[in-house]
């Protein structure tokens, strides 16, 4: 049952996750996260993450991941061939159909029309994880400052987000939280 599943929730993603992998990932997440449950929200942020700070296609690396975990190695081969089998199937047959109609007014404005959807589902999960940083320990203001922290040093310094995000993890695996013994030594000196 779970193989199937895997197989299920990574086909749907690769057949509808038209525009590439910035697509696909709320796709993954829907399917992950509110339809198997597999993982909470945050463990999906966690892996999404760490797979744009790796190279390779980002629904590659999540099939991949998320199979591993969900049904081990059969697992892993099952979401993995689920992703790309509907995307090769696709290329063959559309874009020799495409090909011919190339250049037809109906088949750019199908492709044109895919950008702003692809957009909209990219915001709406862009401000879930805001809406959860901003809950988090983190809290709305250090969430703020990331946020335009973040848009300063990819748009304008031109950063390259992978070094972003190696920067934030090496950041959150240096960050020492304090131990509960050492907030009731704060509490007690305040006193």
């Amino acid at each position: 049952m779970k193989q199937r599943d895997l197989f299920l929730a990574f086909f749907r993603v690769g057949i509808l996750g038209y525009g590439g992998g910035p697509s696909s990932i709320p796709l993954v997440h829907k399917e992950v996260v509110d339809k198997y449950k597999w993982m909470d929200a945050d463990e999906f942020g966690d892996i999404l993450a760490l797979g744009n700070a790796l190279p390779g296609p980002i629904a590659t690396k999540m099939a991949g991941y998320i199979g591993f975990r969900v049904g081990g190695v059969l697992g892993m081969v099952n979401a993995l061939c689920a992703t790309m089998i509907p995307t090769i199937i696709l290329m063959i047959f559309l874009l020799t159909a495409l090909n011919s109609y190339k250049d037809q007014p109906w088949v750019k404005g199908m492709a044109e029309a895919v950008v702003p959807v692809v957009a909209v589902m990219l915001g709406v999960l862009t401000w879930d994880f805001i809406k959860k940083s901003g809950k988090s320990k983190l809290g709305w203001t250090w969430t703020g400052v990331s946020l335009i922290a973040s848009l300063v040093l990819l748009q304008f310094l031109h950063v390259h987000p992978a070094i972003l995000i190696l920067i934030l993890l090496v950041g959150a695996l240096v960050k020492k939280d304090s131990s509960p013994s050492e907030q009731k030594q704060m509490g007690g000196e305040r006193k």
